[in-house]
């Protein structure tokens, strides 16, 4: 019944408009009462992401499972799951993803979907890294990241409508994040004055929603970095004044 209830749904998004579909029109095309449309969905929104919940759990069944040895490979491999569920159904994917560009309303939520996956992501890192300090810091700017890389690749296949494989992609961009974070903590110490350091001691991430290709920005920035370089670096990579 909800992929009934959200199949109609989305006929009818796509026929008349998100705005100007009811829930009423809704469960006239599926053929059932109101009551049980919002049995299992409380809004509309939540008819056009009806996969997100199950995904959800999913993660977190397969991060509570995880090995403990590779953190970052297992956020990483987590964020894979999102990406199997959109690349089973393409054609849907694609179609969503259009009719969210659309919406602002549907952007909005989106946003505290991806917000979930990576609180998520965050919750899973800080078990391992410690809840406190440099520990809470490093579990959400790598949970950050890889939310960050996942969007990037996902959102290339989805732009393409569909074509190619989405995996690639998405596989490049989280190798990036593994080869920066996917080390102990400790090699990420302070480096001396004056030394250089490949990977910074403690990172900045920056992640926004906004479409276009310059969705997201990460940045990292050693300790004791002043705050108007951080800024200024900011603000040359979102283009503003």
């Amino acid at each position: 019944m909800r992929e009934v209830l959200a199949q109609a749904a989305f006929q009818l998004f796509l026929e008349r408009g998100f705005e100007r579909t009811t829930v009423d029109d809704i469960v006239a095309r599926a053929g059932v009462g109101r009551r049980s449309f919002f049995r299992y969905f409380p809004s509309k929104e939540d008819a056009v992401f009806p996969d997100h919940e199950r995904c959800l759990a999913e993660m977190t069944e397969f991060l509570a499972a995880a090995d403990d040895g590779d953190p970052v490979g297992a956020v990483s491999d987590a964020a894979r799951i999102v990406l199997r569920m959109y690349a089973d159904n393409p054609e849907f994917s694609v179609q969503r993803y259009r009719l969210t560009r659309e919406v602002p309303g549907l952007r909005t939520y989106e946003l505290s979907v991806v917000r979930r996956y990576e609180q998520t992501l965050a919750g899973h890192l800080r078990s391992r890294f410690g809840a406190d300090g440099d520990g809470a810091l490093r579990a959400e700017v790598i949970a950050a990241s890889v939310v960050a890389a996942h969007n990037n690749g996902l959102r290339l296949w989805l732009r393409s409508g569909g074509e190619g494989d989405p995996e690639a992609a998405v596989d490049h961009a989280l190798a990036l994040v593994r080869e920066v974070w996917g080390r102990p903590a400790a090699s990420a110490a302070p480096a001396a004055p004056g030394a250089s350091a490949t990977v910074p001691a403690v990172p900045l991430a920056v992640s926004g929603g906004g479409d276009g290709d310059g969705e997201v920005v990460v940045m990292v920035a050693r300790k004791g970095t002043p705050m108007w370089r951080v800024v200024q670096q900011i603000e040359s990579a979102v283009g503003e004044n």
